[in-house]
């Protein structure tokens, strides 16, 4: 079976990073596994310099601004030129690709696996804007030959919103590691034991895109309102509102306690050091870092931005969920941290389940399903 993914560049993302591991796992297994890139801009390059992936050429001309209709126009010629025999369509940003090829091709494209990234709900939007949100759901269940979702909870979400049938659904636990990060991750953390009781002070820790969804205006106001002067903030990531977080910040007077350090991989020693993550997203798929911090052993407080943080957080046990959009919410879990009863083992055993290893070959056997059919 031969297996084409297509991404848009090596930018930080989780999309991307989890699509690029399966990718190399596929290729450790002896699969015929294929990858199309738009361009090869990105920090992510750096971590993956082996790979050699089919560069849709542009000659010269910068596609960044223009990358979805850069990629449906040329996606096509690479997909005869491959002839795959199923295309991997790695989240929600890449479906409109995906049904565009189905247009495009009709009986000459190869059947479609698309993984689910994001909350389908999206009580963010505007009631208007979710009517439409919805139809555009619909469509994609109509084109894509198997949607497969990043934990049991999504699979009624897959089958009303998008109105899949049961037979063209199947539930991969989102591959966020590899089993070898479990125990590193766990023993950067267990190292800084001593360091993090001596210091004076909470270690907060934030990560992902500088961007609307991930709502970290939220966080800065969350952050000021229970922070004592010794506690800090770092946020990892890099984004388009980097200047408007730090003219918040100073707007808070929190500007001496928040970092914001850009793009940090690997991240085992922020992991290490934090007291707790902090994830106040409007909406998620299954969020790549919450894996990261259970792995690492690390408490989590989070909004309910996803149908599936219950299930990640195994019901309260690694973490304390609060409403999207209520800071004085976030705020108050943050202060609770330091009693939260946590048990680090329990919770890096129960990060075993989000492996590349498990995960590369559910895929495998969801995509020869599909292939069959």
């Amino acid at each position: 079976m031969r297996i084409l993914t297509f991404l848009h560049s090596f930018e930080p993302g989780g999309v991307e990073r989890v699509a690029l591991r399966l990718h190399a796992a596929w290729m450790a297994q002896g699969v015929d596994s294929r990858l199309v890139m738009g361009r090869l801009d990105g920090a992510m390059r750096r971590e993956w310099p082996g790979l050699q992936p089919d560069v849709l050429d542009s000659h010269g001309i910068p596609t960044a601004a223009w990358e979805t209709l850069w990629m449906i126009l040329r996606l096509p010629g690479a997909i005869l030129r491959h002839r795959p025999d199923v295309l991997f369509c790695a989240g929600n940003s890449y479906t409109v690709v995906s049904v565009a090829m189905k247009l495009l091709l009709g009986r000459k494209c190869p059947p479609i696996v698309a993984k689910i990234s994001n909350d389908l709900v999206r009580s963010d939007l505007p009631a208007p804007a979710r009517w439409f949100y919805y139809r555009w759901l619909r469509i994609q269940g109509r084109h894509i030959d198997r949607v497969v979702g990043m934990a049991p909870p999504m699979r009624d979400e897959l089958r009303v919103l998008m109105a899949v049938s049961d037979d063209r659904i199947a539930i991969v636990d989102d591959p966020s590691l590899d089993a070898a990060d479990i125990p590193t991750l766990a023993a950067a953390r267990d190292v800084a034991t001593a360091e993090r009781a001596a210091r004076k002070g909470r270690r907060y820790l934030a990560i992902g895109r500088l961007a609307a969804q991930k709502n970290f205006g939220l966080l800065l106001e969350a952050f000021a309102r229970m922070a004592g002067k010794d506690d800090r903030l770092a946020i990892i990531g890099e984004g388009g509102q980097r200047k408007a977080l730090e003219a918040l910040a100073a707007r808070l007077g929190i500007t001496g306690r928040v970092t914001m350090p850009g793009h940090i991989n690997p991240l085992h020693g922020e992991l290490a050091q934090a007291d707790a993550l902090v994830l106040s997203s409007d909406y998620e798929g299954v969020p790549a870092v919450v894996v990261e911090a259970l792995a690492a052993g690390l408490p989590v407080v989070s909004t309910r931005c996803s149908v599936s943080m219950d299930d990640m957080l195994d019901h309260g046990r690694f973490g304390i969920l609060v409403p999207t959009g209520d800071a004085a919410a976030l705020a108050t879990a943050m202060e609770d941290i330091p009693t939260f009863a946590y048990n680090a083992a329990a919770a890096r055993a129960h990060a075993n389940r989000f492996t590349v290893e498990i995960a590369s070959r559910d895929y495998l056997a969801a995509m020869r399903a599909s292939v069959r059919r």
